[in-house]
């Protein structure tokens, strides 16, 4: 495999990674690992190189999405993927499509290993059914059944309307105009009776253990957060194919807000990432 051979396909094997596993540290692991696996093969008879390497990925991921499962029932507070910028601030090419969106990553978490697997090489990266019976040790007709399984799972995140790129940008900087101001009424007015706020801490960092509930509540919660941490001010930047809000202190970011947004304009969710590990890997925000 040549050099450019390995460039073109990278964000593929890098794609398939980071969607099952969430993560982006281990994710660039797996990228490791499939190259130096590549550079060792004899790839001579190898039909469909990105298909080959799609699959030594999967296989991979497979490995690490069952030990997974006990680290997730130990990690402190609630559990978010590792933010994935996009767009222009991506330090290398990223495939993007619906299912690198938080909303979609946390769907795909509650799929048992298998069907994780089988939704993503199929759906996503169109690998046949025989390969992915290859990855997980099951016939082409289970493989089949787990994909449909896992599709039935996803559709109603795939189905919920969303506020358009223009309406994002328009309620984030109106959310952006309130937080900085500390308007409450304001920022109640953007969000949705019954909106949802979940922060990721790990047990590294101060953040709320539990999902926390209703659009007033929430407001309160994100001025007096802020009032006690001063996070720097927030600036808008892709994140999983969608935009968010990011800030910074000291050019060294503190937290990555993504936002389930409704058609009419009303905040349904926010997902704060404040987890040092997981932005360890993000370069500074400009």
């Amino acid at each position: 495999m040549t050099g450019e051979e390995w460039i073109g396909h990278r964000p593929a094997v890098f794609g398939v990674a980071y969607r099952l596993l969430g993560s982006v540290g281990d994710a660039e692991d797996v990228v490791q690992d499939v190259w130096l696996r590549a550079t060792a093969a004899d790839l001579s008879e190898i039909e469909d190189l990105r298909a080959w390497l799609v699959t030594v990925a999967a296989r991979r991921c497979y490995d690490l999405l069952r030990s997974a499962r006990a680290r997730r029932e130990t990690y402190v507070g609630p559990w978010l993927p590792e933010p994935l910028l996009t767009g222009p601030d991506a330090s290398a090419p990223v495939i993007v499509d619906e299912s690198v969106s938080t909303a979609m990553l946390l769907v795909m978490e509650r799929l048992t290993p298998p069907e994780r697997v089988a939704f993503v090489l199929h759906d996503v990266f169109d690998v046949p059914f025989a390969q992915i019976a290859n990855v997980l040790g099951a016939t082409p007709a289970a493989s089949r059944q787990l994909a449909s399984r896992a599709r039935r799972r996803v559709a109603a995140i795939k189905e919920q309307p969303r506020a358009s790129r223009q309406e994002r940008e328009r309620v984030l900087a109106a959310f952006r105009s309130a937080y900085e101001a500390g308007d409450l009424k304001g920022l109640v007015e953007l969000l949705h009776p019954d909106a949802v706020y979940v922060t990721d801490g790990g047990g590294k960092v101060f953040a709320a253990r539990k999902v926390i509930m209703g659009g007033e509540r929430i407001a309160m919660v994100l001025f007096r957060v802020a009032r006690q941490h001063r996070f720097g001010p927030h600036a808008p930047r892709e994140v999983g194919g969608e935009l968010a809000l990011v800030a910074r202190r000291d050019e060294r970011i503190t937290l990555v807000d993504t936002f389930d947004i409704a058609p009419d304009g009303r905040i349904l969710a926010i997902r704060r990432v404040l987890n040092p590990d997981k932005l360890a890997h993000l370069t500074p925000a400009r």
